[in-house]
């Protein structure tokens, strides 16, 4: 690998795959950097989000602000409960309120928010030279050559030799199957439904509540409730369903009567915000196993969903990639004045990153264990109900949304831990 253990110099060549939050932050970030060449590969014919929302929380916003694209997220772009209440947590079969929690005491301006996702994508994509993104390419094959680069050929007949390769390509990430071939994603039996609608007829629903709403059923089943912003209002629903061999990792639409009466047990405020769905989509959770490392071959670093299977957990994925991001290119920064070469910072960002996520993985499974504990337990629907809304809001489990991933200061890694 001649290339990553030379020093840094300068035009370092990056190819960033994927346009969504993983990808524009190492953008924003990797622009910094007067000696890092990068662009940006996109397969869509334009940088675009599909989806609905996406939780902002505390760690988001700082680094947000970071990169410059909180500027771009106006008050009306979001929905900030009046209260400041993080979320609230009801019994979905009877209505009752179980539970309201409330962040640790923060700038009020980095308080829990919902917005959507397509308007986080533009915020970042305006802090984007986007003179070096390119859509429309199809990453299709990835050869690592003698000198240690890798030559990237496309769907179109582009190719290009680069230093270093971030996978900023999704749950389904053709740069990971490179760097771990045997790796493989399936379906986890959870499902989600999403859809949007009108926020001046939901607000007509006794009962329903202008916050952000946790709906808990039976068997880890819920339904999620708020408004994005003025016009419209949300609802996600995450149910546990076999796998009938039509399953995908993509969005499908599916049969708004079919959605409905899958939560058929739910109070009549529900009821009624489901009778105002028109359209409704179906992703399936996908997921594989969990990666000991999110770096390889000296020369590929994988960012956001690429590199942990987490489906969805949490509502922070944006946050963690760009700490991904972050944390990169801070490690890059770090390495270039120490003399070092790019497998260097790709360990430094792997000695920071990789634990963190191993520590994602033990707070799911600290919940999974709970979980079962209530479901053997509990004596009627409704102490199952609370005990899961308990094991979820606990406060020890929201570490991830208040960290601030800069004070993992990579300015005092020493030099002589990397010989």
């Amino acid at each position: 690998m001649k290339t990553a253990n030379q020093p840094i110099g300068k035009g370092v060549k990056v190819a960033i795959i994927g346009g969504g939050p993983a990808g524009l932050s190492a953008a924003i970030e990797l622009g910094r950097l007067p000696f890092v060449d990068w662009h940006l590969y996109e397969q869509k014919p334009t940088i675009s989000e599909i989806g609905t929302g996406i939780t902002l929380q505390r760690n988001t916003w700082v680094l947000l602000e970071k990169l410059g694209a909180s500027r771009h997220l106006r008050t009306s772009d979001i929905f900030r409960p009046a209260d400041g209440h993080d979320n609230q947590y009801r019994n979905g079969v009877t209505g009752e309120v179980v539970k309201q929690t409330h962040p640790p005491v923060i700038i009020p301006h980095q308080g829990p928010c919902r917005v959507h996702r397509g308007k986080l994508q533009r915020a970042l994509l305006k802090e984007v030279d986007q003179g070096r993104i390119r859509t429309g390419e199809k990453l299709v094959s990835i050869e690592q050559e003698h000198d240690g680069k890798l030559r990237l050929s496309f769907a179109s007949g582009f190719s290009t030799k680069v230093d270093l390769l971030l996978g900023a390509d999704g749950i389904r990430s053709t740069v990971r199957e490179f760097a771990f071939p045997s790796y493989n994603i399936s379906y986890s039996g959870m499902t989600a439904y999403r859809a949007v609608v009108r926020a001046s007829e939901a607000e007509q629903i006794n009962g329903l509540s202008k916050a952000m709403i946790f709906w808990y059923s039976a068997k880890n089943r819920w339904i999620y409730t708020t408004p994005l912003d003025d016009n419209d209002w949300e609802i996600t629903c995450r149910t546990r369903e076999p796998d009938d061999g039509d399953r995908s990792s993509w969005g499908k639409e599916v049969s708004v009567k079919k959605f409905i009466a899958l939560f058929n047990e739910y109070c009549e405020p529900i009821q009624q915000l489901l009778s105002l769905v028109t359209r409704v989509k179906r992703f399936d959770y996908f997921g594989g196993r969990r990666l000991d490392s999110v770096v390889r071959h000296g020369s590929v670093a994988l960012l956001g969903d690429a590199s942990h299977p987490l489906s969805g957990a949490f509502g922070a994925g944006a946050a963690f990639a760009m700490e991904d991001a972050h944390v990169l290119a801070g490690a890059i920064r770090w390495a270039a004045s120490a003399g070092r070469g790019l497998d260097v910072a790709l360990r430094v960002f792997d000695d920071v990153r990789s634990p963190h996520y191993r520590n994602l993985y033990q707070t799911l499974d600290d919940i999974a264990v709970a979980h079962q504990k209530t479901f053997s337990e509990a004596s009627s629907v409704d102490e199952e109900i609370v005990g899961q809304i308990n094991n979820v809001s606990s406060s020890n489990r929201n570490w991830m949304y208040y960290h601030d991933v800069s004070h993992e200061n990579l300015n005092l890694v020493s030099p002589v831990a990397y010989d």
